[in-house]
């Protein structure tokens, strides 16, 4: 004789249970982001790490091992005529890691920023490994980067005159890594124009820049600045609209002088507090006109926040690491598998009571 089962709705609702449990636990929810797109970014960075590599040592400028041991020619030194502020070596080496390209990809889709729109840069030179980030998210989204940089550089950073910045850039132009256009230099350091550099390095610089043929911004007042900033912007968008706004590092122009700027967030950040002009920087200026900014400062917060590993050795490979884990809840799809499951059960645990 045939056997029935008693209680079907029960059985029903378990079996969904173990269904879903299994599908949260299992399913790649990654490959439904876009996880791809980070991983092409960082492999764009760590192509262009080892050209830089090579043309460092071309022109006979070894790393040193005992401050950048993963030899990616991104680490500077500890004091030059173009240092402006002190630095942490640890930091420095952390952004190195090829994987924080990926991360400027999600942030940057986090953002709204799609392929083939542009994006606006302002950065010290301080950590060329978050410009080299940048510049690879942008390459592998097909982004047009605008970048407004000054050369001076904390301990650490772009601050040796062998290789500065612009060396740096010199050496990936054209290849990996070169996804962005600087539109404009500026010294940097207090007020934008180095004056709290030696007058070796701020001549130095200013040379550098009249070298490169860009535009120098040398203007001690704020606002008016933040205004030649915004228009240079603006002037080379070409009549497209600024999706995002990318600040790395701690420089003046961007930053601004209202102490409200130090509670920002590193990485996906809400500007709250837009302070007058007489202290308002490039940060609150994009967000007063609605921009979405991402605040690349605070290393080790930044890394924290968002599963980068503090100053790793070896450097992890491209797609490793818990930057391409995202929590399944952050997925729209999984809503729609929560709701399923709810109504199923509903449905299942009703069959029980009326059967």
């Amino acid at each position: 004789m045939r056997k029935t089962l008693r209680y079907p709705g029960l059985y029903l609702a378990a079996g969904l249970s173990l269904l879903f449990f299994g599908l949260f636990k299992f399913f790649p929810f990654d490959a439904l982001t876009e996880r791809a797109t980070m991983v092409r970014a960082a492999e764009i960075m760590a192509a262009a790490e080892r050209t830089l590599l090579e043309c460092r040592e071309r022109k006979g400028l070894f790393p040193d091992a005992a401050t950048d041991p993963n030899r990616t020619g991104l680490v500077g030194v500890e004091i030059s005529p173009i240092s402006t502020t002190l630095g942490n070596l640890e930091a420095k080496r952390t952004t190195t890691n090829p994987n924080f390209a990926g991360l400027v990809v999600r942030l940057l889709k986090e953002a709204g920023v799609k392929e083939g729109e542009v994006i606006a840069v302002g950065a010290s030179s301080s950590f060329p490994g978050l410009l080299l980030a940048v510049l690879s998210a942008a390459q592998a989204m097909d982004l047009d980067a605008l970048l407004i940089c000054s050369l001076g550089a904390s301990q650490w950073g772009a601050n040796d005159p062998r290789f500065s910045w612009l060396d740096i850039y010199g050496c990936i132009a054209g290849g990996a890594g070169a996804g962005g256009r600087i539109i404009a230099l500026s010294v940097g350091g207090e007020g934008d124009t180095g004056r709290d550099m030696s007058e070796e390095g701020r001549r130095f610089l200013l040379g550098e820049v009249r070298k490169s043929g860009l535009p120098l911004i040398e203007e001690p007042d704020l606002p008016r600045n933040v205004e030649l900033r915004s228009r240079l912007y603006k002037e080379n968008a070409r009549g497209k609209r600024i999706a995002a706004f990318v600040n790395i590092g701690g420089s003046w122009a961007n930053m601004g002088t209202d102490a409200s700027v130090l509670g920002l967030k590193p990485g996906s950040t809400r500007v709250r507090n837009i302070p007058p002009p007489e202290r308002r920087g490039m940060i609150q200026e994009m967000a007063r006109r609605g921009v979405p900014v991402i605040h690349l400062l605070n290393i080790k917060g930044l890394a924290a926040r968002y599963g980068l590993p503090w100053d790793p050795g070896p450097l992890p490979r491209p797609g490793e690491g818990d930057v391409y884990r995202r929590s399944p809840g952050s997925h729209p799809l999984v809503m729609i598998l929560i709701g399923a499951y709810l109504i199923l059960v509903v449905l299942a645990l009703a069959l029980f009571i009326y059967q």
